[in-house]
């Protein structure tokens, strides 16, 4: 019906894919979790290696990104101001690059409640350091006018801004014995 055709057709829109990429992202950080700050760690640096290694490697990221046509990643308009909304040269972010790094956080958050400290330092420190990440990629990509890794410049900032803070504030060994909801790993053993 008609209906359906027009929301379809809404739906191929960068701004209606941002819509539905950006819902699916929160919905990814509030249904996934870590468990340990080393768990964390070890993740982004595995996804940091893998991210570098399949957009600067191969062309197969690139490829898959530009190719598949459903809300798996956010899309930034680099001739807004020459087309308006209806901007036809895109830069892309993949859900990824906000889940993976998301959730990682949203950890830092729990592990500061979890210290009734009433202090949201790490999590707000991490969360500028994302951004400065976000902001890197976008001059990167710019400057070089070719793909980035989102990753190559995310995982620094979001694993050493924290880093840096807890040796600073002698908080290392706490920050990294953390465990979110320990006791239910007590009850499944």
């Amino acid at each position: 019906d008609m209906y359906t055709s027009l929301l379809a057709a809404a739906a191929k829109h960068w701004i209606a894919n941002n819509v539905f990429g950006f819902s699916f992202a929160i919905k990814g950080i509030e249904m996934l979790s870590l468990n340990s700050i080393s768990n964390g760690f070890i993740l982004l640096g595995g996804l940091f290696l893998y991210d570098v290694f399949w957009v600067f490697g191969t062309d197969v990221m690139v490829t898959v990104a530009k190719s598949f046509d459903a809300p798996i990643k956010l899309v930034f308009p680099m001739d807004l101001l020459e087309r308006g909304i209806f901007a036809k040269n895109f830069s892309m972010l993949g859900l990824g690059d906000i889940v993976i790094p998301g959730i990682f956080i949203a950890l830092l958050l729990r592990y500061e409640d979890s210290q009734k400290a009433g202090s949201r330092f790490y999590f707000r420190s991490t969360c500028l350091a994302y951004l400065g990440g976000l902001v890197t990629t976008v001059l990167v990509m710019h400057f070089f006018n070719a793909a980035q890794p989102a990753l190559l410049y995310l995982v620094p900032a979001c694993l050493g801004v924290p880093s840096l803070f807890a040796f600073v504030k002698n908080d290392w060994q706490s920050l990294w014995r953390y465990e979110d909801h320990p006791d239910a790993k007590e009850k499944d053993s």
